[in-house]
């Protein structure tokens, strides 16, 4: 059975996702000319789950976890929201926090 290579669309362009390799045998360096190896991987994602920290970014500041509301509404209120999210390409909370800052702003 051939194996099935996927392609991606990167910065406009496709690449070819050959598989895992193993940078500890294989040589592949980064734009400024240094060896990607393994453990230069592992620093790499350390860095980036360092300064990105875990889940979507807080609303409220940096460091800080955003409060979250809860509420019941109609199912058709829901299926609305849901309808309007998709058709604006957003999110139904994006939606929600709109509406009560305007609410809230009149």
């Amino acid at each position: 059975m051939a194996s099935r290579k996927n392609t991606l669309r990167i910065n406009d362009a496709d690449v070819v996702d050959g598989g895992d390799i193993d940078l500890d045998s294989e040589e592949v360096y980064l734009a400024d000319g240094t060896r990607l190896t393994e453990a230069r991987v592992d620093e790499l994602a350390d860095e980036i789950r360092q300064k990105v920290g875990r889940g979507r970014p807080s609303l409220t500041g940096p460091g800080r976890r955003s409060p979250q509301l809860r509420l019941s509404v109609p199912a058709e209120l829901r299926q609305q929201l849901e309808a309007r999210a998709e058709h604006e390409h957003t999110t139904v909370s994006d939606i929600a926090r709109e509406a009560l800052e305007r609410y809230l702003a009149s």
